[in-house]
């Protein structure tokens, strides 16, 4: 099996050479043994795993799932239910973040309603929404 740099691996994987030792640092990834070259050599396998982690984050997961989901993958008695589980659960959080942001966007579409872009800084309506206390 042919062994790859660290370098090697971002590319392959899509990430930066930083990543990967961040990745080794959080224990998603193993931190392979030094040869004699001072090089470390990586398995063709932490290709496969770096972008399993990528694209569980593109699709919102945190390190934290992410971690969880490669635990469950080796663990013989995991189903596939489990891990659908994790899936649906991630939905869920993302369907909630959508409501907030629609909500934050309704808020600004009427904060720019009131601004008609003209005037003095010192008479800006956003602005003096923003210096608003609460009560």
């Amino acid at each position: 099996m042919q062994s790859l740099t660290i370098g090697k691996v971002a590319r392959l994987a899509g990430v930066g050479v930083e990543t990967i030792r961040f990745y080794e640092r959080q224990g998603l990834i193993a931190e392979p043994p030094r040869k004699e070259s001072g090089y470390r050599q990586y398995p063709q396998q932490t290709v496969v795993r770096v972008r399993f982690i990528r694209r569980a984050k593109e699709l919102g997961f945190t390190l934290k799932e992410i971690n969880e989901m490669l635990y469950l993958r080796i663990d013989p008695n995991t189903t596939c239910e489990e891990i659908r589980v994790l899936a649906e659960a991630k939905k869920v959080d993302i369907e909630e973040k959508i409501r907030a942001l629609q909500k934050i966007k309704e808020a600004l579409v009427k904060l720019l309603a009131t601004c008609e872009g003209r005037g003095p800084v010192s008479e800006c309506p956003i602005l003096d929404f923003l210096d608003q206390v609460e009560s």
